[in-house]
């Protein structure tokens, strides 16, 4: 009989991971990241979007909204962000910010 032996890389690696989309930069080495999946509902099979936010550590890459990031799940580092930017999947343009009221009215 061989023992297996758990080494600490092979427990990094089994680490939840999700990819999203960086929708806030507002705060310091903090962004939020909104993941979006498709479930399918059970009594109708009609298949429905449900979006996540959760706040990621970002103190290396500097990830702006609308970047596509992978998050690692990692220990609390605060009261909310129990997650890691692992890597910029994408670079993507700024999210444009809602004007309340009428542009032309001036």
């Amino acid at each position: 009989m061989s023992a297996t032996v758990e080494t600490p890389k092979a427990a990094a690696t089994r680490r939840n991971r999700k990819v999203g989309t960086v929708v806030s930069a507002k705060m310091q080495k903090t962004v939020v990241v909104e993941v979006t999946r498709f479930v399918r509902n059970d009594r109708y099979g009609r298949i429905q979007k449900r979006s996540e936010k959760f706040l990621a550590d970002d103190r290396v890459l500097g990830c702006k909204p609308g970047d596509v990031v992978e998050i690692e799940e990692t220990r609390p580092l605060s009261a909310r962000k129990r997650w890691r930017v692992k890597a910029i999947v994408t670079k993507g343009r700024a999210i444009a910010p809602e004007i309340s009221g009428d542009a032309s009215a001036s």
